[in-house]
């Protein structure tokens, strides 16, 4: 089911949320609202489901438009982050309960009960209440409520911030399992990038109510249009350097920073830059070579994180194997690898 936000707006009493917004999701798409706390993800979401009413533009799911009608009447299956389970009914009972509602016959009831479990694979659980059940096992329920439904949409809304590490890992995992195996079309709304680059199709990242960019996670890691976009995805995340252009190159004054621009850049002597560069681009093997002092160093298991603070004040992070040779204090000449590195305007603007 495609869904359209055509010139979609939302605000609430005076204040504007969202404004003039258009979005495309494909059919069997899983795509990731991704940003801040306050950017308009959730309200977007809520608009699609029918809890918020927009105050302009239309909600499409294929060619019907679903712009006034109320939630039951848009069939969307939704996964709320508090799971929203009824205490005082069983697992049984709970993902059974929207077809309760419809007026289905006890027998299909289980029969759907049963299918159902067994797709996200909690068959064992059914006779428990909630309380009973892990964080990992009540967001199991709450995906088979919202899917046994058979819905035309599925939403999630930071379904996974109430998870230990070890478990969000696992339900990551395995709702974009489900998505794939039902084929159903899918929004999440996140600020956790890992979770949008791990689970989802495409990622639209979202600042201000406005969407900055959408595109494939491997596309929006490599080729961010702004600071912003740059600065949400990467884990450690990228560094920025503030600079100037000085013959061709960027630079840092007290520094022996120097960078060569390629002429796509465009910038004239002088011009205010930022440089960004994430930690994979700042090792031993660069061809920009820059000296520094470690001031932090963590062990990850597998690699190894280090801070590098540069004459001048600037800071780079570099993210290397695990090695024993580096403490905090070293100095150390690591080195740039200048095809790696983001080059923006001073407002963050990708040049």
């Amino acid at each position: 089911m495609r869904i359209l936000l055509d010139n979609f707006s939302k605000s609430f009493g005076s204040t504007k949320v969202i404004e003039n917004m258009t979005l495309e999701v494909g059919n069997g798409e899983m795509l990731a609202l991704l940003g801040p706390s306050g950017c308009g993800k959730s309200t977007t979401l809520f608009s699609v489901c029918g809890i918020h009413r927009p105050s302009g533009g239309r909600i499409l799911f294929g060619d019907r438009d679903v712009t006034d009608l109320p939630s039951q009447a848009r069939n969307v299956g939704v996964v709320f982050q508090s799971y929203a389970l009824y205490p005082h009914m069983t697992v049984t009972e709970n993902i059974g309960f929207p077809l309760k509602v419809k007026g289905m016959p006890a027998a299909e009831i289980r029969k759907e009960v049963d299918r159902i479990a067994a797709l996200v694979q909690i068959g064992n659980l059914m006779g428990r209440r909630p309380a009973e059940l892990s964080g990992g096992q009540q967001q199991r329920v709450a995906l088979a409520r919202a899917l046994i439904r058979k819905p035309d949409v599925l939403l999630l809304d930071e379904p996974l911030a109430n998870l230990d590490a070890k478990l969000r890992l696992e339900m990551r995992s395995e709702i974009r399992r489900l998505q794939r195996e039902t084929g159903i079309t899918a929004i999440l709304v996140t600020h956790d990038q890992v979770e949008a680059m791990s689970m989802c199709d495409r990622i639209a990242i979202m600042k201000e109510g406005e969407i900055v960019q959408i595109a494939t996670p491997a596309e929006m890691y490599n080729d961010p249009k702004t600071a912003f976009v740059a600065g949400f995805l990467g884990n450690p995340p990228i560094t920025f350097l503030r600079g100037v252009v000085d013959k061709g190159a960027f630079t840092i004054p007290q520094s022996e920073i120097r960078v060569p621009l390629p002429d796509s850049v465009g910038a004239a002597e002088g011009t205010k830059l930022m440089l960004g560069v994430r930690p994979e681009h700042f090792t031993p093997a660069g061809d920009i070579t820059v000296p520094g002092k470690v001031t932090f160093a963590e062990t990850q298991g597998r690699e190894n994180l280090y801070d590098v603070a540069l004459a001048g004040g600037p800071l780079l992070r570099s993210i290397q194997p695990v090695r024993s040779d580096i403490h905090v204090g070293d100095d150390v000449r690591w080195a740039i690898d200048s095809r790696g590195v983001f080059v923006f305007d001073e407002n963050g603007r990708r040049l």
